[in-house]
């Protein structure tokens, strides 16, 4: 079923393979797409879908170096040439709009400002990446650092980013995106306002669950809004704790938050599944209870395997599968999956900043799998 085309609402998906978000901080001045990202996105474009590396709503919304905003307009002309070049290749490409939160250092922020959140609460030993150089990706030297304090977001706060979000969207579709995913994952700003250990408000977006729901309904009823539910998805990632986010009955939290976006008529929920060494195990009675959830496509990645994809697509636990790290060495991933041909080796060194090097240099299997991308 790997292989087989796919229909996502009006799209239609020349596979069920995905290419995952992956930041890889390869932006130039300013937080626009370049040149060279174009080609590296063009080059996956056999994928069935892609999504695009995190892309910052605001200044505020960023939370590492060089890494793309959708909030100017020389960002939008920047991500129009990565659109027509995956286009051209005959892909479809949804962008990922992201807001870190509390996942930001000051050096990163308008002013240095503090970076924000649900709640005043630091991730202690959560790293973010910089650039205190100010010499950009090919020539600067970037460091972690641990992330500044937050300060908790205000009512009118909370309503202005809502919006943001939404323009977002549309600044998106400007740009020759054909939909966008909502990043609700990995401890950034989405997150941190629906897991219980990170939202420690009072109000409205606080509290009981159906409050710390509230911001992702917000956010997804104005993007749907400004853009169309069709052109929607939204990433989640119920059992991890990265950056420090943690609900402690993610079973519930994120099965409600399913039938909440079933309701809302999105495309796609995109389900990041951990991947770590010895990391939770997403059981299949919580993979059926996505499934009697969200009647839309369903997403999965998390280390998967050919075996492993087909398992998921037999059982209905998914409808397209995301290979995430195999995609950064093997541009014609979908011809060697299919083919069973040999994986290359990704060069863990090159996957933040720099240039072409470790990032469009991988080579194709062959000139027939290269022209097959290229049409």
């Amino acid at each position: 079923m790997l292989f087989q085309s796919y229909q996502l609402g009006g799209l239609s998906l020349k596979n069920r393979i995905v290419m995952p978000p992956m930041t890889r901080s390869r932006a130039a001045k300013g937080e626009v797409a370049t040149e060279l990202m174009a080609d590296y996105y063009g080059q996956r474009a056999s994928a069935g879908l892609i999504i695009s590396e995190g892309t910052q709503i605001s200044r505020q919304g960023q939370g590492y170096a060089w890494t793309p905003g959708i909030f100017s307009q020389e960002q939008i002309d920047g991500w129009r040439k990565v659109t027509d070049a995956v286009h051209a290749s005959g892909g479809v490409i949804f962008a990922q709009l992201w807001h870190v939160g509390r996942v930001s250092h000051v050096l990163l922020q308008e002013n240095r400002a503090s970076p924000v959140s649900a709640s005043a609460i630091l991730a202690d030993g959560v790293k973010v990446f910089v650039d205190p150089t100010g010499k950009g990706p090919e020539d600067g030297v970037g460091e972690m650092i641990q992330h500044s304090m937050p300060r908790e977001l205000t009512i009118p706060e909370i309503k202005q980013i809502i919006q943001e979000y939404a323009q977002a969207a549309k600044n998106a579709i400007a740009a020759g995106f054909d939909g966008v995913e909502l990043h609700g994952a990995n401890g950034y700003l989405i997150e941190q306002f629906m897991d219980s250990q990170t939202n420690r408000r009072t109000d409205e977006y606080g509290g009981t669950l159906e409050n710390r729901l509230r911001f992702l309904r917000d956010v997804v009823t104005a993007v749907v809004d400004a853009v169309g539910k069709d052109r929607v998805g939204v990433r989640q990632a119920p059992l991890t704790t990265l950056m420090g986010a943690i609900d402690d009955d993610p079973e519930t939290t994120y099965i409600e938050a399913a039938k909440f976006l079933n309701d809302s008529g999105i495309a796609y929920i995109h389900i990041a599944e951990a991947d770590w060494e010895n990391a939770p195990v997403m059981h299949i009675a919580f993979k059926e209870a996505y499934r009697r959830a969200f009647s839309g496509t369903l997403i999965y990645a998390g280390k998967y395997t050919k075996e492993r994809a087909e398992e998921a697509l037999q059982n209905g636990w998914a409808d397209l599968i995301a290979f995430g790290r195999p995609f950064i060495a093997n541009p014609d991933l979908p011809y060697r999956l299919e083919h069973d041909l040999p994986l290359n080796e990704p060069i863990r060194e090159k996957f933040f900043g720099g240039g072409a090097a470790g990032y469009t240099d991988y080579p194709f299997t062959d000139a027939e799998s290269f022209a097959a991308v290229a049409q």
